[in-house]
């Protein structure tokens, strides 16, 4: 399954953030794979979509950054899925 995780950086300041990255790495247990992500221009809020079919990974990730980061997790589709899953309906 895929989520859509929407970190938002404690008061609004992502250096903590990037220096835990820059020395310790994205702290995912192994089975969350990260796919891709962005960051706003101002550097408040990143936009990751990651992959796992154990929520309890994605989870424990986020507690590995809960203590510099607010997180905000929806889980997603990609569109091609969601066109044949709707395709059913019209």
């Amino acid at each position: 399954m895929l989520y859509m995780v929407v970190e938002h950086f404690k008061n609004g300041d992502a250096l903590p953030v990037y220096r835990r990255f820059q020395e310790q790495g994205r702290l995912a247990p192994e089975g969350l794979i990260y796919v891709s992500s962005w960051v706003d221009e101002r550097f408040h809020r990143c936009f990751q979509i990651m992959e796992t079919d154990d929520r309890n990974l994605l989870d424990r990730w986020i507690a590995n950054w809960s203590d510099i980061v607010d997180f905000e997790v929806f889980p997603v589709m990609t569109s091609q899925e969601a066109a044949e899953k709707i395709t059913l309906h019209l």
